[in-house]
């Protein structure tokens, strides 16, 4: 699964790439801090709900440290979502890496 760091994404961002951040942590993680502009869909949502994302856009997934955001970036993958990639290290990286976070 092709992976991102977070400094690509923030230099990406900063460049003024469209992407959409998908957070597939639990509800209770997402309500503790989150990347700013991110979509919220629990990883058990995405099968059901991967009909709401745009297949065509850049999508990098995420969660706290990188392994369920490879299980969603997988199952994507498999339904024809060509741009997704997984956010090395999760979110916690994020914040190592000095990026901005919603509480």
């Amino acid at each position: 699964m092709p992976e991102v760091t977070p400094r690509e994404v923030m230099a990406r961002r900063a460049r003024g790439e469209k992407i959409l951040l998908l957070d597939v942590r639990e509800h209770n993680e997402w309500n503790l801090f989150r990347i700013p502009g991110a979509l919220h869909m629990p990883l058990a949502a995405v099968p059901g709900r991967a009909g709401e994302l745009d297949p065509s856009a850049e999508i990098v997934v995420y969660c706290s440290r990188g392994t369920r955001s490879a299980s969603a970036a997988a199952l994507l993958r498999e339904r024809d979502f060509s741009h997704v990639s997984s956010l090395a290290g999760g979110v916690m990286a994020w914040v190592s890496a000095g990026g901005d976070v919603d509480e």
